[in-house]
C-alpha cells in the first residue's frame, strides 16, 4: 500500500472517530441537560414499556396509558401500528407531557412486516447472508413505514431440542451459523444510519440461554457450565452486540440460580463489562413480575433487583413505575441506577432521532408506497423458494412435468392463515395466496389440480384452540375419518401424482407451543398411508417449524419436499420448486432425530471415552441406544437437489500452520446432475487433543456456489488461528498447539477430511 494512501486512511479513519466523538458529546450535553429537568417520578417513566392494543380514534388506549403520557409516566409503547395512531400517541407525549420526551415504538418483527419471508429456521436453511440481511432490511423499510422504530429481533437463542416451540423463532443448533445470522440481521435492521427514517432498532433476545430449556419445555430452567455458556451459545448474542445491535431483550430463564432479569453477572459483568455493549436492556414481557414466582420476593423487591442487575426498561409489568420511587426513598436503589437506567433510554431515542423529529416515522405516503411491494414481494418468494429443504427424492419423482394431472390434498393445501408461520403478528392474509392458489397462479390450464381439504389437520383440540387464539384458524372437516379418506381415494384416482400438504399448522410452534410428540398429527398419518396404497406417486410438502420425526414417511413417501413456513409468497414459491422452475438448495440448521429419544440431537456433540464407531449400531459398554443407531434421520446442513455435486479431495497448501500463519484449502465441487443448482459447501474443523475435550466436528465456514450442469470449481478456504480459539477452562480465548482435522462436504456427515497441525 503507498504511503499516500495509507496517510488517507489514517486521517479518514480519525475524521470518523472524532465525528463520533462529537457527537457522543452533543448526545451527553442534551441528554444530560434534559435530565437535570427531570423529577425522579420522570426518569422512573421513563423506564416504563406498555403495549398499546388496538388504539382507537382520541384515545391511544381504554386502559390508562393515555393518562400515563401525559403524565410523563411511559418510555416506550409496542404492538401499536399505522402512522395516524402512532402520531397521535406521540402527539401526547411531545405536546402534552410536561417535557414533551417522544416516545419508542416497538414490535415483534421477527420475519418480515406486512411483506412475510420465512420464519427464522427457514431463513436460516437458505445459508444465503446477502439474502437473509436483505430481508431484515426490507421488513425495516415496511415497519418503519408503518411508524415503528424498533425491533424485538433478531433472536439468536441456539437450540438443540426440537421440542421447544422457540427453536423456529432462531437459527438452529450451531453456534458459527446462528453468529453469521445474528450480524446480517442486525445490519439489515439497523441500517447504515439509525437516525435514516428507513431503519429499526434492533434488540437481540433472548438473553441469554433460552434456547436451552430443559425438556424443551418453554420458560423452563436452564441449567449448563461457563465452559458451554461461552463456547456454543454466548457467541450468536456477542455476534449481534458487535454489529451494533442497540437494545437487549432479557430471557425467562434463570442462569447458575439467579433468573437472567436479576442476574447481575449476566447483564453487567459479562454483556457490559466483558462484551462492551452500551446500549439499553429490556425485559421480556412481564419478566420482572414473574421473578415473584421464581421467588426472589414481592414486587418491589424483584423490581429493585432487576434494576440493580442492570435491566433498564419494564415491559408491561410496571414493577418499576409503581416501586421505584419507594424503593430509592427506603435506600433499596440508588439515584445513580435510576439515572443510568433512564440515560440509556433517551439515548436510544436520541440515536433513532427522535428528539430532531418525533414524527419522522409518522410518513402516510410512506406507508402507502413501501409496503407490499411488487418487489418486495419478488424477493420473499425467491427467499421462500431458496429456503425450502428437499429431503427426499427417491426415482426423481420431482420435480414434476407440468402435462400431467395433480391431485392436491390435505388440511394445508388451501389455507392462507397457515403460510407465514408463528410471529406474523403483521401479516396481511389477504395477500397471502394459498398452495392452491400459488399453484393455480403458476400453471394456469396447463395442469388440472383437484383440491381437496382431506383429514383434518389438528387431532388434537389443544392444538385448534392455540391456533385460534393467534388468529390461524385452521379449516376442519367435521365429517367421520373414514369418510374424508374415501373422498380423498375419488379425487387421487384421477390423478397422475398425488400432492399431500401436511404437517404442524403455524401455532403448534413458537412460543409456549412445545411438543412431546414430534410426529405429523396421527390423522394425517393415516391419510397419508391411504394415499400412498394407491400406488400413484406421492410428494410430502411438509409444513413445520421446527425438526419433526419423519422415520416413517422418509421409509415410505418417495419425495419429501420441507417448506417450513414460507411466508407470504409460500404458495407461490412451493409451486415453483414442485414444477422445477427453482432448483431446491435450502440446508438444514437443524438436525432432524429418528425419534424423540434421542433428542438433545446434534452434530458438533463431544466423543464421549467410550464412543461408537462409526457407522456402527450397537456395542456392549459404548456409548449407543439397544433400539435405535446413534446418527440422526437427516443431519445437520443436510438438503437435495435435482441435480447432484460431487466433491473432489481436499487440497492443502500446507500442514502445518503458526499462529500469525494461515493455511489454504482447496477443494473442487462438480454438478455432476442434469440441473443447473446451488450447493452449500461446508467447512468443518476437529481439534483432535485440548486441555479440554472438544467437539467432534465444528463448522467455521461456509459458501453458496452456483453450478450449471456440468461446471467445476475451485472452491478457496483460508483457515487461520482465530478458526481454532475456544474458551479453556479459565475462560480464555485461546487456540492451542496441536493437530487438527479438516472437513469439506455437502452437509455434516458426508464430507471429505485431511488433517494439518498448529506449531
Amino acid at each position: 500500500m503507498k504511503k499516500t494512501t495509507i496517510w488517507m486512511l489514517g486521517v479518514a479513519i480519525a475524521w470518523s472517530v472524532n465525528v463520533k466523538a462529537q457527537t457522543d458529546t452533543k448526545m451527553d450535553q442534551f441528554i444530560s441537560e434534559l435530565m437535570g429537568k427531570m423529577t425522579v417520578e420522570e426518569k422512573i417513566g421513563q423506564l416504563n414499556l406498555v403495549t398499546g392494543g388496538e388504539a382507537v380514534t382520541g384515545s391511544v388506549v381504554s386502559t390508562g396509558v393515555e393518562a400515563k403520557i401525559k403524565a410523563g409516566q411511559i418510555g416506550g409503547i409496542f404492538s401499536m401500528s399505522s402512522p395516524a395512531k402512532i402520531r397521535a400517541a406521540q402527539e401526547l407525549a411531545v405536546k402534552q407531557s410536561r417535557l414533551g420526551i417522544p416516545i419508542i415504538f416497538g414490535m415483534d418483527v421477527i420475519h418480515g412486516y406486512k411483506t412475510m419471508f420465512p420464519i427464522p429456521l427457514g431463513l436460516a436453511a437458505t445459508w444465503d447472508m446477502g439474502l437473509i440481511r436483505e430481508s431484515a432490511r426490507i421488513a425495516a423499510v415496511e415497519a418503519s413505514a408503518d411508524g415503528l422504530n424498533w425491533t424485538f429481533s433478531p433472536m439468536v437463542d441456539i437450540s438443540r431440542d426440537p421440542r421447544w416451540g422457540r427453536i423456529s423463532e432462531g437459527s438452529g443448533e450451531d453456534t458459527y451459523l446462528s453468529a453469521r445470522i445474528a450480524t446480517e440481521m442486525v445490519k439489515g435492521y439497523q441500517g447504515d444510519d439509525l437516525t435514516a427514517h428507513n431503519t429499526l432498532m434492533a434488540c437481540v433476545k433472548h438473553f441469554a440461554l433460552y434456547g436451552a430449556a430443559e425438556a424443551g419445555r418453554d420458560y423452563h430452567t436452564t441449567d449448563m457450565s461457563l465452559h458451554r455458556m461461552y463456547n456454543e451459545y454466548f457467541p450468536p448474542y456477542k455476534a449481534a452486540i458487535d454489529a451494533g445491535a442497540g437494545t437487549v431483550m432479557t430471557s425467562f430463564n434463570d442462569i447458575n440460580g439467579v433468573p437472567a432479569t436479576a442476574n447481575k453477572w449476566l447483564m453487567t459483568d459479562v454483556l457490559r463489562n466483558q462484551w462492551g455493549f452500551n446500549g439499553m436492556v429490556v425485559t421480556d414481557y412481564t419478566a420482572i413480575n414473574e421473578l415473584i414466582d421464581h421467588g426472589l420476593g414481592d414486587l418491589q423487591a424483584v423490581s429493585a433487583l432487576a434494576l440493580k442487575a442492570g435491566v433498564h426498561m419494564d415491559m408491561v409489568g410496571e414493577g418499576y413505575l409503581t416501586t421505584l420511587k419507594k424503593s430509592l426513598d427506603e435506600g433499596k436503589v440508588t439515584k445513580t441506577e435510576i439515572d443510568e437506567a433512564c440515560r440509556l433510554i433517551l439515548e436510544t431515542k436520541y440515536k433513532l432521532g427522535l428528539f430532531d423529529d418525533p414524527f419522522r416515522y409518522c410518513n402516510e405516503e410512506r406507508a402507502k408506497n413501501n409496503i407490499l411491494t411488487p418487489t418486495h414481494l419478488a424477493k420473499a418468494r425467491e427467499i421462500a423458494g431458496k429456503s425450502f429443504v428437499l429431503l427426499r427424492n427417491e426415482n426423481n419423482i420431482l420435480p414434476l412435468k407440468k402435462n400431467g394431472t395433480v391431485a392436491l390434498i390435505g388440511p394445508l393445501s388451501n389455507t392462507r392463515a397457515n403460510m407465514p408461520g408463528t410471529w406474523s403478528v403483521s401479516a396481511d392474509l389477504g395477500n397471502t395466496p394459498s398452495l392452491l392458489e400459488g399453484m393455480q397462479a403458476a400453471l394456469g390450464d396447463n395442469v388440472k389440480i383437484v383440491q381437496h381439504l382431506g383429514a383434518n389437520l389438528l387431532s388434537d383440540a389443544a392444538y385448534q384452540e392455540r391456533a385460534t387464539m393467534f388468529g390461524r384458524t385452521i379449516p376442519r372437516d367435521e365429517r367421520p375419518e373414514a369418510e374424508i379418506i374415501a373422498e380423498a381415494l375419488t379425487v387421487a384416482e384421477s390423478a397422475d401424482v398425488i400432492v399431500a400438504a401436511l404437517g404442524e399448522s403455524s401455532e403448534m410452534s413458537g412460543e409456549s407451543s412445545s411438543r412431546t410428540d414430534l410426529d405429523i398429527p396421527d390423522t394425517q398419518k393415516r391419510l397419508l398411508e391411504a394415499l400412498l396404497k394407491t400406488g400413484k406417486p406421492v410428494v410430502l410438502v411438509l409444513f413445520t417449524g421446527r425438526p419433526l420425526t419423519l422415520t416413517w414417511e422418509h421409509g415410505h413417501v418417495p419425495a419429501i419436499l420441507n417448506v417450513w413456513f414460507g411466508g407470504t409468497e409460500t404458495g407461490k414459491a412451493v409451486a415453483d420448486v414442485l414444477f422445477g422452475d427453482v432448483n431446491p438448495s435450502g440446508k438444514l440448521p437443524a438436525t432432524f432425530p429418528q425419534n424423540v429419544g434421542q433428542i438433545p440431537l446434534y452434530y458438533s456433540a463431544k466423543n464421549t471415552g467410550r464412543p461408537l464407531a462409526a457407522g456402527a449400531w450397537f456395542e456392549k459398554f459404548r456409548s449407543n441406544y439397544l433400539d435405535v443407531t446413534n446418527e440422526p434421520l437427516y443431519p445437520f446442513g443436510y438438503g437435495l437437489s435435482y441435480t447432484t455435486f460431487t466433491y473432489g479431495d481436499i487440497q492443502l497448501d500446507k500442514n502445518c500452520m503458526k499462529a500469525d500463519e494461515k493455511i489454504t484449502a482447496t477443494v473442487t465441487v462438480t454438478n455432476s446432475g442434469n440441473y443447473d443448482g446451488e450447493e452449500v459447501v461446508q467447512l468443518y474443523i476437529r481439534d483432535l487433543v485440548g486441555s479440554v475435550t472438544r467437539p467432534v466436528k465444528e463448522l467455521k465456514g461456509f459458501q453458496k456456489i452456483f453450478l450449471k450442469k456440468g461446471e467445476s470449481r475451485d472452491v478457496v478456504f483460508e483457515i487461520d488461528v482465530e478458526d481454532l480459539k475456544f474458551y479453556n477452562n479459565a475462560l480464555e480465548f485461546v487456540a492451542e498447539p496441536g493437530d487438527f482435522k479438516l472437513f469439506i462436504g455437502t452437509n455434516s456427515s458426508d464430507v471429505k477430511e485431511t488433517n494439518f497441525s498448529l506449531h
